[in-house]
């Protein structure tokens, strides 16, 4: 089994539609073939908070914009101290689906000031080695999860998902990738791997 030199966080982001999950266990069930130590959270978590917000997400407006990301950061604050450290302690690999930044373009889309949201984060947040957006146009990710049970009454709009996708547009950074989720899967998946595999060999012992 390989050995790390230190934890590696890996973060999938993006509207609803882009395939964020299905990308996120494909690369963790990837890595695991290789023999790596790899652990999957999502957000919202399982945690109180976590629990409140999927109860809220079925009733359009169920929530204000402050009362959500308050909810987020209750959830986030969690989630850190819970799982992503211990585990990142460990010198295991972490792959998180949806993190801090789904906040900033989803509550920042709705009015709150997204350097705010972005500050409020930093000060307690775990920094992401790579972060994955996977990006679609918003009719075209609707279109893909409209077979899902039970929508998320609070988010799926599409006026509101285009504002949503242009502030994930407007993350840039060395580790900061956007991924076109509009191709084949396993187009999406070829890429993402190589990224993941060529930033995660430069620490193994």
């Amino acid at each position: 089994m390989p050995k790390l030199t230190k934890g590696i966080l890996i973060v999938f982001e993006g509207i609803d539609g882009g395939g964020k999950t299905t990308q996120a266990r494909h690369l963790q069930a990837i890595l695991k073939e290789g023999e790596f130590e790899v652990l999957y959270f999502r957000e919202p978590s399982d945690s109180r908070w976590g629990k409140i917000i999927r109860e809220k997400s079925v009733e359009e407006d169920s929530l204000t914009p402050q009362e959500e990301l308050d909810l987020f950061v209750k959830d986030r604050r969690e989630n850190v101290a819970n799982n992503l450290s211990p585990a990142l302690a460990e010198k295991r690999i972490v792959i998180l689906d949806r993190y801090y930044f789904s906040t900033i373009a989803y509550q920042g889309a709705k009015g709150i000031d997204p350097e705010a949201i972005r500050m409020m984060n930093e000060s307690f947040v775990i920094a992401p080695d790579l972060v994955f957006i996977l990006d679609v146009k918003a009719d075209l990710g609707l279109e893909r999860i409209q077979g899902r049970g039970q929508r998320d009454l609070l988010f799926e709009r599409e006026d509101y998902l285009r504002k949503v996708r242009e502030l994930f547009f407007s993350f840039q950074g060395e580790h900061i990738f956007h991924i076109d989720a509009m191709r084949p899967p396993d187009v999406v998946a070829e890429d993402i791997g190589q990224i993941a595999q060529d930033y995660i060999d430069f620490f193994v012992e």
